[in-house]
C-alpha cells in the first residue's frame, strides 16, 4: 500500500492549487451525501491521496475515556476514527492524551503545524518508525477542537505551507460532516429514548387505578399530575373487603425512569403485604426492609398507607415520612395530623406505629405530595400549607374529583402557568 500511495502522491504533487481546490470541492460534495460517520470518514481517507501525498494518515476524534478517573481534560483521549498506513500494533500502543505528541499539541492549541523533520521536534511521539515528516490540522466545531487530521510521510520535508492550508480546508469540511453526523445520531437516539419513555409511561399508567373506588358513605378520588413522561409519585386503592379500602399515596425520591421503577417495586411490595392481611404498621415495616435491601443509599420513599373502615368510619394509618394528612372539619376548621415515622428504605429495622382517626360526617381528608406545597410562584414563594388549606376550604362544596381539579388549577395559576417543578398527586376522601 505504501508504494501505491507514494505513486499517487507523485501524481498529486504535480497538480496545481486550482486543481487541488477542485478536487477538494468534489470530495466535499461526495462526503456531504452521507450521515453515517464511519462511512464519511472512510470516503475522506479513500480520496485524500488524490489531494495530498502521504504514507500514513489518520482522523482522530477526542473522546472521554471512562477508565480514567482524573476528570477534566486529563481523561480526554484520541479515538482513531479512520486510519491508513499504520501497523495495527503500533496504533494500539498509541494512547495519546490532550497535549501529548504533535496531534495532542494541535488539539490543545487549535493551530495547524508542519514538521519537516519529526526527529528534530521534541513534541513528536513515534507512532510509526518510517515517518520522517508530518502535517497536522485541527478539526474545529463551534469554536472547539473536536479532533485532528494527521498526515505522515516517509520523506523529509514532504509538506509545505500550501499543504497545511489545504488540509485545514479539508478538516473544516470534515468538522461540518462530523457535527452533522453526530447530530443525526443524537436525534436517532433521542427518538429511541422517547419511544422507550412512552412505553414506560403507558406501563406506569396501567399500574395506577383505572377508576375511583366506590365506598358507601364516602366520595373518594385521586389523580397524579406528572411533570415528566414517567412519575415518581404513586397512589393506589386496594379493597380487601366490601366495607374496607386500603389507600396509599407515596413519593419516590428523584425523578424520571429510576423513580418510576422504584414506584413499581413499591406498588408490588405493598400490594402483596395488603393482600396477605398484614396490619398497616406491619406492612410498612416489611416494605421498608425490602426497599432497604434493594435500593441505592441516596434513594428513599415517603408514603402514607391507611385502611378505611367504612362501616365504623375510622381510618387506621401509618405515615412513613410523608406530608401530614389535612383534615377539614364540617365547620371548615383545618388540622394537620402530624403523626408518623421515617421514610421507607433508609434503615433496615425501622419500626412504624399505627394510628386511628375517627371520621365524622362532613369531614374532608386530603392527602398530597410535596410537589403541591413546594410549587413556587414566579417570585420564588412556595405555595405552602396555608394556601392549600384555603383552597380546600373554598372548594369543599365540590365533589372529590372536582376538588382535585380546583386545587391543581390554583397551583397552576400560582406558578404563573408553569406548573409545579415536581410531580403533584392528590387523594381526597369526603365523608358524606
Amino acid at each position: 500500500m505504501a508504494e501505491e500511495t507514494a505513486n499517487v502522491g507523485v501524481k498529486a504533487s504535480g497538480l496545481t492549487l486550482a486543481d487541488k481546490l477542485r478536487l477538494l470541492l468534489e470530495i466535499t460534495r461526495k462526503i456531504s451525501r452521507s450521515l453515517d460517520l464511519e462511512e464519511v470518514l472512510a470516503q475522506v481517507m479513500d480520496t485524500l491521496d488524490s489531494l495530498l501525498p502521504y504514507h500514513a494518515a489518520g482522523i482522530y476524534i477526542i473522546r472521554r475515556d471512562p477508565h480514567l478517573s482524573e476528570g477534566g481534560t486529563a481523561s480526554l483521549v484520541f479515538h482513531a476514527e479512520a486510519v491508513r498506513g499504520y501497523d495495527i500494533e503500533e496504533l494500539m500502543e498509541l494512547r495519546l492524551k490532550l497535549g501529548e505528541g504533535l496531534i495532542g499539541w494541535v488539539a490543545q492549541t487549535g493551530e495547524a503545524v508542519v514538521v519537516s523533520d519529526v526527529s528534530a521536534d521534541p513534541r513528536y511521539v513515534n507512532a510509526r518508525r518510517e515517518t520522517r515528516s508530518e502535517v497536522v490540522a485541527p478539526i474545529i466545531s463551534n469554536d472547539s477542537v473536536i479532533g485532528v487530521f494527521d498526515l505522515e510521510s516517509d520523506d523529509l520535508g514532504a509538506y509545505g505551507e500550501d499543504d497545511k492550508q489545504l488540509l485545514m480546508l479539508l478538516a473544516s469540511q470534515v468538522a461540518i460532516i462530523v457535527e452533522k453526523a453526530m447530530l443525526h445520531e443524537q436525534l436517532v437516539e433521542k427518538k429511541r429514548l422517547e419511544a422507550q419513555l412512552e412505553v414506560a409511561r403507558q406501563v406506569q399508567l396501567a399500574l395506577l387505578p383505572d377508576s375511583d373506588p366506590e365506598v358507601d358513605g364516602f366520595d373518594i378520588s385521586a389523580y397524579n399530575f406528572s411533570t415528566e413522561e414517567v412519575s415518581g409519585d404513586y397512589y393506589d386503592f386496594v379493597k380487601p373487603y366490601d366495607d374496607h379500602l386500603g389507600l396509599v399515596i407515596a413519593d419516590v425520591s428523584g425523578k424520571g425512569v429510576p423513580a418510576s421503577l422504584l414506584m413499581a417495586f413499591l406498588r408490588a411490595s405493598l400490594r402483596s403485604a395488603i393482600h396477605v392481611g398484614y396490619a398497616p404498621n406491619v406492612a410498612m415495616a416489611k416494605v421498608n426492609y425490602l426497599l432497604w435491601e434493594s435500593i441505592e443509599e441516596h434513594q428513599f420513599v415517603t408514603a402514607f398507607y391507611g385502611m378505611l373502615d367504612a362501616t365504623n368510619r375510622t381510618l387506621a394509618f401509618v405515615n412513613a415520612g410523608h406530608n401530614p394528612l389535612l383534615v377539614l372539619n364540617p365547620d371548615a376548621s383545618p388540622r394537620f395530623v402530624e403523626r408518623g415515622g421515617l421514610p421507607l428504605g433508609l434503615f433496615k429495622d425501622t419500626r412504624y406505629y399505627e394510628y386511628y382517626l375517627p371520621i365524622d360526617a362532613g369531614q374532608t381528608l386530603v392527602l398530597y405530595t410535596d410537589g403541591a406545597t413546594e410549587a413556587q410562584s414566579p417570585a420564588g414563594q412556595e405555595y405552602g400549607r396555608d394556601r392549600l388549606v384555603e383552597v380546600v376550604r373554598r372548594s369543599r362544596h365540590l365533589s372529590a374529583r372536582a376538588m382535585i381539579d380546583f386545587i391543581y388549577n390554583d397551583i397552576f395559576e400560582w406558578t404563573g402557568g408553569q406548573g409545579s417543578g415536581d410531580d403533584v398527586t392528590f387523594v381526597i376522601i369526603k365523608a358524606l
